[in-house]
């Protein structure tokens, strides 16, 4: 059995998901994004706009700036000219997926649109024709927003407290019959969720696809591993949030096939796999802000192993007890993780705010404090705020206060 160190490994995953990759040579287009799918097979939906919402980023850390309309062109308003290429479904949480990826999912479909589900179940007993009415009314009506389409109905508010909890029965019925693959997303506007019937949204041809549940789980685990490079069994099964049973029988099945190959990887307790497609550069030269929701650091436990780099969001974590901040990016430098930065998209004022900065232990801190201010700078003109004002947390604000005042 093939054996790495862990430095191979953490350059055959930044490989993977396109850290090596040649910049483009303009200004990124569709075939660009469409290179970045092929790495990273999906970019996660997260509503926090605090900075930039988080399926915005994956692209520009692994592009620089680009214009925003090439992704919602792609995902939402699509033309003859420009036809769409991303469509929402759960796959690593809700996410945008290449529109050929929506057939592998669709065994989750029929898991989610059992009427013996709890949630689905329930809501038929208290709302028996509110499933036929949603589905009338988005076929009369779509693409077509909850709100709206809870006006049209007539629909009753149910749950306990707050906002996010307290949804109508309407919009529940609307997010079942997403999930079941009866609706999906016509478009989105301010970030709400248009509902259409998928015959309106997809092309023919990949409506009519439905492989078999154990090929379509095989093919999710391929692509994950494509997308990690070398993963442990747990890692691959993240990707696509798949079960343990689903995701060990697809992984023996790929090794039998040659896809994945057994590897130690030093200093990692269980078995990784190395996907046959993988490369592993001899270095890696690389500057990015990362998200908390891209696909190279989403994997907390996979981060830490990769990068000895242990990060938690801490959106819900009270104030005073947060260690970094409200919403912190990793800072990707060559081949580590070499620093965490708050941010905030101060859009009134025109300001990218910095409260606060910190270097992980053992990094140069000049070094690491001038490439990031180039990365802060860079991505406050790509948010078109003029300013970057950096506040007073952290090792690495000193460094950046020269190059910002």
């Amino acid at each position: 059995m093939r054996t790495m160190n862990a430095e191979a490994a953490r350059r055959t995953a930044l490989a993977a998901q396109g850290f090596v990759d040649a910049p483009p040579a303009g200004p990124p287009g569709r075939g660009q994004l469409r290179r970045v799918l092929e790495r990273t097979n999906l970019f996660q939906l997260d509503s926090v706009n605090v900075a930039v919402r988080a399926h915005y980023v994956p692209l520009f850390s692994r592009l620089g700036a680009y214009d925003g309309e090439l992704l919602d062109t792609a995902a939402w308003n699509p033309s003859s000219r420009r036809p769409r290429l991303l469509v929402e479904y759960w796959a690593h949480e809700a996410s945008l997926i290449p529109v050929a990826d929506w057939p592998l999912l669709r065994w989750r479909m029929r898991e989610f649109g059992d009427p013996e589900r709890r949630g689905y179940r329930e809501l038929l007993e208290r709302a028996p024709r509110l499933l036929d009415e949603v589905l009338t009314a988005v076929k009369e009506s779509g693409p077509i927003g909850a709100g709206s389409l809870e006006r049209e109905i007539g629909g009753e508010q149910h749950g306990g407290k707050g906002a996010w909890w307290n949804r109508s029965d309407t919009k529940r019925a609307c997010e079942l019959l997403f999930a079941a693959g009866e609706l999906t997303t016509g478009t989105r506007r301010g970030f709400e969720r248009h509902y259409e019937l998928p015959e309106r949204v997809l092309p023919a041809d990949v409506l009519a696809r439905d492989p078999a549940e154990d090929e379509a789980v095989r093919e999710l685990v391929s692509r994950a591993g494509r997308a990690l490079g070398v993963a442990t069994e747990p890692d691959l099964r993240d990707y696509y949030r798949l079960s343990a049973a689903r995701s060990r029988t697809a992984v023996a099945e790929l090794v039998e096939r040659g896809e994945l190959e057994p590897v130690v990887v030093r200093g990692w307790s269980e078995r990784a796999y190395r996907h046959h497609r993988a490369r592993t550069p001899r270095s890696v030269t690389a500057r990015a802000l990362l998200s908390p929701f891209d696909p190279l650091v989403w994997c907390r436990p996979r981060t830490e192993r990769l990068f000895g780099f242990r990060y938690r969001i801490e959106i819900y974590v009270p104030r005073d007890r947060r260690e970094y901040g409200y919403y912190v990016f990793p800072f990707l430098l060559d081949d580590r993780l070499v620093a965490r930065v708050d941010l905030k998209a101060d859009r009134r004022s025109g300001v990218l705010r910095v409260p606060g900065a910190f270097a992980e232990p053992g990094v140069e801190t000049g070094r690491v404090g001038s490439e990031l201010a180039r990365s802060l700078r860079e991505m406050a003109d790509w948010l078109g705020l003029e300013e970057v004002a950096v506040g007073e947390r952290g090792d690495l604000v000193r460094e950046l206060r020269a190059p910002f005042g």
